[in-house]
């Protein structure tokens, strides 16, 4: 099977696909594929990659990726299992013109939402408990399910996660040389990373990387990283461990404390510690 474009497996005679992802870590490798997915976490913490963007995802998290949106979910090492429900879907999959029909008037925003990725800020229980029910219904119970989430999704407030959109697959070379490239920058953030090195791994030059990059992804590779950074060190803090602000920034890969205060607060709108002191107030002790 292809990792660019990813082939979803479609069982015969069924239009809408239901997965239960389980297990150590989620699929790990960017990819992105025609249907539209839509995601619940029940388990599991990490970072979502979509497209030009770094998120957080955590458990009662409910996503929705995009047709043809790049994307990832890199789960956290520190976790022992993780588990996920998707559903697959197009526009298409009920027939032409299914989803524009009066009767489901109330669902016709939900494709242009989900053209730029999003992720579900209210209604999150009630569509999370609907999707979780879904592995576990017969197929036109899924079919009712699938449309009341659909619904209930439109009543709700969505987070943008992208402002970018990709009208077209990546190639299948395309697709590996940005495997690589998140690869490494996933491993090594935390290091010093120069642009020579990260163009060398795709045998390019740092011109033509930096157009590369830029074309596909709609921001800079250095602007990649750095979100990448201050995702890592938004978790640091969520943590609440014992690391001071000093060492959250060296773990983070900023060098210089000063710099790191500065980017976090352009990314967030707060320094590191009135981030730290607004997440204690607001996540539960346990």
């Amino acid at each position: 099977m292809k990792v660019y474009p990813f082939i979803i497996p479609k069982p015969p005679n069924k239009r809408l696909i239901v997965e239960v992802d389980r297990g150590k870590a989620f699929f790990d490798k960017l990819h992105q594929h025609e249907e539209i997915q839509l995601s619940h976490i029940i388990q599991g913490r990490g970072k979502l990659f979509v497209v030009d963007s770094v998120h957080q995802f955590q458990e009662g998290d409910t996503f929705a990726i995009g047709s043809k949106s790049a994307h990832l979910f890199q789960s956290s090492d520190a976790l022992n299992d993780s588990h996920m429900v998707s559903v697959f879907f197009t526009k298409n999959s009920f027939g032409d013109g299914f989803f524009e029909i009066p009767e489901l008037k109330r669902i016709h925003p939900f494709f242009d939402m989900a053209s730029r990725s999003f992720r579900l800020e209210t209604n999150k229980s009630s569509v999370g408990e609907m999707m979780s029910k879904l592995p576990h219904s017969n197929n036109f119970a899924k079919f009712l399910s699938f449309l009341k989430i659909l619904k209930k999704i439109c009543a709700s407030k969505i987070e943008p996660l992208t402002d970018f959109v990709l009208d077209r697959t990546l190639s299948n070379n395309e697709g590996r040389r940005l495997q690589t490239v998140f690869d490494y920058v996933t491993k090594n953030f935390q290091n010093e990373i120069r642009l020579v090195e990260a163009a060398s791994l795709v045998h390019m030059t740092p011109n033509a990387f930096c157009r590369f990059f830029k074309q596909r992804t709609n921001k800079t590779f250095f602007q990649f990283l750095i979100e990448l950074r201050i995702e890592h060190a938004r978790q640091l803090l969520i943590d609440r461990n014992d690391l001071n602000i000093a060492q959250i920034s060296r773990k983070s890969g900023f060098n210089s404390i000063t710099n790191f205060n500065r980017k976090f607060k352009e990314s967030t709108g707060l320094t590191p510690s009135k981030y730290y002191q607004k997440m204690s107030r607001e996540l539960p002790v346990f």
